[in-house]
This record gives C-alpha cells, sequence and structure tokens, in this order.
C-alpha cells in the first residue's frame, strides 16, 4: 500500500468521523446545545421561554430554584437540581425563565443543553467547560432510564465529579416526569425478580439522591389553571369576561383530560389566534 492509498484512507475516516469543533466564542450568546459527531457546542441567539411572573402556582419551587441559581452565578455553592412530577406544569419552562431572571440581574451565566442520548459525551463536555471562565448550567430535559440503560453511568460524571471532581464553573438541572429517574413498576420488578434485591435497582435509584435540590411539580388545581390564563391575557393585552373566559377554558381541559400549565398555555394559543393576536 502506497502512500497515496494512505491519505485516501485518512481523508476517508475523517470524513466519517470530524474531528472535535473545540470550545465556541462563548461571547455569542447566553445558550448553547452540546452536539455531538463532531463534539460542538452550538449558539442559540434567541432562547424560547416564558417570563418568569407567568408561571403561576410553583411559588416555592421558583423561588428556591432561583435562590439557588443566584447563588451560583455569584461564585457561591450551589446544588445540582432536579425537578420532577407531574407533566405540563412548567419544569422545563422554569428552568429557562430563571436563567434569564438571572442575566437581567446583571450576572453572567451560560445555560447548555444536553439531550438524554448524548450523555455518555459529558466527559468531553465537561473538559471544554472547566477550561472557561464562564460559569455553567447544564441543563437535561426528560431524563429518565429503562432497566438496560448505561446512559445514567454517564451523568454521574456530572453529579460525582469522578477523580476529578465536577468543574467548579458547572452546575446541573435536569426534568423528569419520575421522581427516581426510572418507572416505579420497574423499581419493585426488578426487587422482586433479583436475586440481591436490594442491589438491583439501588445504583439507579442512587442516581437522584446525588441531585442537591429536589423539586416537586404536582397537578394544578381549577383556580390556578385559570389564574394561569389570566395571567397571558393580561400580558397580552386580550379582554375578555370572566364568564366566557371560565366556559371556554373549563371546556377546553375537559376535553384534554386533564389541568396544568401546558394545557392552559394551549387554550390561550386559541385564544390569542382567534382574536388575531400575534404572540
Amino acid at each position: 500500500m502506497n502512500n497515496v492509498d494512505l491519505r485516501r484512507i485518512a481523508d476517508a475516516l475523517e470524513r466519517m468521523s470530524p474531528a472535535p469543533a473545540g470550545a465556541p466564542d462563548f461571547s455569542e450568546a447566553d445558550a448553547f446545545v452540546w452536539h455531538v459527531a463532531p463534539d460542538r457546542l452550538a449558539p442559540v441567539p434567541e432562547v424560547n421561554r416564558v417570563d418568569l411572573s407567568l408561571l403561576v402556582g410553583i411559588n416555592r419551587s421558583r423561588d428556591t430554584l432561583l435562590e439557588n441559581t443566584l447563588q451560583f452565578a455569584r461564585g457561591l455553592p450551589a446544588n445540582n437540581a432536579l425537578l420532577w412530577g407531574a407533566r405540563g406544569m412548567g419544569k422545563s419552562s422554569l428552568v429557562k425563565s430563571i436563567h434569564a431572571e438571572v442575566l437581567r440581574q446583571g450576572l453572567g451565566l451560560k445555560i447548555v443543553e444536553v439531550q438524554r442520548e448524548d450523555l455518555p459525551s459529558i466527559g468531553r463536555l465537561l473538559s471544554l467547560l472547566r477550561a472557561s471562565s464562564e460559569r455553567f448550567l447544564l441543563f437535561c430535559d426528560d431524563l429518565s432510564f429503562s432497566h438496560d440503560d448505561q446512559h445514567y453511568k454517564s451523568l454521574k460524571a456530572v453529579l460525582d465529579g469522578g477523580i476529578e471532581g465536577r468543574p467548579e464553573n458547572v452546575v446541573f438541572y435536569a426534568t423528569s416526569n419520575r421522581r427516581h429517574l426510572m418507572p416505579r413498576d420497574m423499581i419493585e420488578n426488578e426487587r422482586s425478580s433479583s436475586i440481591n434485591p436490594s442491589e438491583a435497582v439501588e445504583e439507579k435509584v442512587s442516581l437522584s439522591d446525588r441531585f442537591g435540590l429536589w423539586l416537586g411539580f404536582h397537578p394544578c388545581s381549577q383556580d390556578e389553571y385559570l389564574d394561569m390564563i389570566r395571567g397571558y391575557c393580561k400580558e397580552y393585552g386580550i379582554e375578555i369576561d370572566e364568564d366566557t373566559l371560565w366556559a371556554e377554558a373549563i371546556e377546553w381541559q375537559a376535553t384534554r383530560g386533564s389541568r396544568s400549565g401546558r394545557v392552559a398555555w394551549q387554550y390561550f394559543t386559541d385564544l390569542a389566534g382567534r382574536r388575531g393576536v400575534s404572540l
């Protein structure tokens, strides 16, 4: 095999596995998304989020997470946080809105979104962030694991840090519908069928224990649901009489079979469209 053949092979391998892009210019944006193959941090010019004041019925979680994030942005100790509970109750919206509030207060903080399927690459991401003078909030939305899923082992690099320790300039927030990041029936099944029941799920269940903050989100009441819609109407200048709002909003949630912040926003989106108001 001559040098020309070797060069062709090398070029083909490089095309199949592009070289990592390295750290970006973090001054480009306040938000980034982590991609792999090749590794790169893509800037997000405008984050999709709502104003913190529009998140109703989660005051305790809002205040706790905001204080924790402000501590971190100021260079003080802060905990990793797991936001768990009912679907559509504003878990991911809260994380993004709190990031905006921290920026509004004049503190520097970058948010980096990581997809669950990219967790095996988290060590490489931490190496990039460790070398920066910026402070980073890593965010993973809808985090959960199945019984044969090994991604949770990669997450320990963020929560425990391994031999190097978690970078001082990184904190990790995750949202999940599951308190222990895996289905309850799977936990019970592995406990009942394993030779060592307590050991069968200990490693995965204990992963959630590594989050310093657990913030629970529960289904909202009817009054909270209506207050969310009233808040959206006020924010976007839509006037609607109380009887009409009550009748339409209750019918809307009845057709969906649930009440949540997401359902409230979906009703309001329909209302805004009928009123000719752009969001």
